[in-house]
């Protein structure tokens, strides 16, 4: 089966299903995306970030009171 007919397979499944199904699937997909040790390594990317943003702020504020 060459690409083109699987992609036209699929979206002729998920033409058929209705909400319940897709909502099914969606959450299916995701559970095989998701990655914990991944989603922690943001957490903590975004956490040292908003810190090192404040940091900066601060930084700023301090130099145009000054």
């Amino acid at each position: 089966m060459n690409t083109i007919i699987k992609k036209q397979a699929i979206v002729q499944s998920l033409d058929s299903m209705n909400d319940g199904d897709m909502e099914n699937v969606l959450g299916y997909i995701k559970e095989l995306l998701y990655n914990e040790q991944l989603d922690m390594t943001y957490q903590d990317f975004k956490k040292q970030a908003m810190i090192q943003i404040n940091q900066a702020l601060d930084d700023n504020k301090k130099l145009v009171t000054a």
